[in-house]
């Protein structure tokens, strides 16, 4: 008994020894002249020799930058196991706009070119597109699409998870008017700042793209319609649907095909 006893501490010693190292940093913005919070997960093996893909995670409306780990706590375990830098910046409720009615809001250039370049300057990340992925939940799948469909020279997959991927049909909800105006009167900004109208900006193999919105979703529709506008333009995809509405657990699920999803695009191209 002394002995097994002996060897479950050794064991656990061993687990505290190599866990994945959570960091909560903050991140200067220049283009809005503010310090913004940023989560970093880096696996413990993860060195200069041994550099990571990393996955950009974007927390929904409401969320922060710690959203994701209270979302899905093993985040660390498979930072782990997939060898994978995951990064979750603060994106306010900007819906990860530059917004054209309030420069207080750059939320597109920060993630995807100040945060980018700040991760890749200090950590032993794989400064390479087809290392790097994006994704997010709600307010964030609509972030992460539009930039990667805007900016595929710095992400190789994206995907989005119950996502707000047509603004439209909401112009009332979720603070998006305090960035594009009213939609009564701003009909064209709406209809160039919504994700499904920036298919065009993209054909296929430009990117890796996977979507996911549960049943019960009232995002539901507006992914089933991004999801034909995608066939209608011949860009494969994976579209997943499964039982489930826009909450945690629905996310905690969703988030572990998305993953792998990533992983294995990595793998593709040559990133163990």
């Amino acid at each position: 008994m002394k002995h097994l006893s002996f060897f479950l501490i050794c064991c656990l010693s061993v687990m505290s020894l190599t866990a994945a190292k959570v960091e909560n940093k903050t991140v200067h913005s220049a283009k809005m002249n503010k310090d913004l919070s940023v989560v970093v997960i880096v696996p413990d093996n993860a060195s200069a020799t041994q550099p990571c893909p990393v996955i950009y995670l974007l927390h929904g409306h409401s969320g922060n930058a710690g959203s994701w780990l209270q979302i899905k706590p093993d985040l660390p375990e498979m930072a782990d196991k997939n060898h994978i830098i995951f990064v979750c910046p603060d994106g306010k409720n900007s819906w990860y706009w530059d917004s054209p009615t309030d420069s207080t809001m750059r939320f597109e250039t920060f993630v995807s070119r100040e945060l980018v370049q700040w991760v890749d300057g200090l950590y032993p990340s794989i400064a390479d597109r087809k290392a790097r992925a994006i994704t997010g939940l709600s307010m964030g799948g609509h972030g992460a699409l539009w930039l990667s469909f805007r900016h595929k020279d710095v992400y190789g997959a994206a995907g989005s998870t119950s996502g707000g991927v047509d603004i439209r049909p909401f112009p009332d909800n979720w603070n998006m008017k305090d960035q594009l105006g009213e939609l009564s009167q701003n009909q064209a900004r709406w209809d160039s700042y919504t994700v499904i109208n920036q298919v065009d900006k993209i054909k296929n193999g430009d990117l890796a793209l996977i979507i996911d919105c549960g049943y019960s979703d009232f995002f539901f529709k507006v992914n089933n319609d991004l999801h034909d506008k995608l066939l209608a333009n011949n860009i494969n995809h994976d579209f997943l649907v499964r039982p489930g509405a826009h909450n945690n657990n629905y996310w905690n699920n969703s988030i572990d095909f998305q993953v792998l999803f990533f992983k294995k695009f990595f793998v593709k191209n040559g990133i163990k």
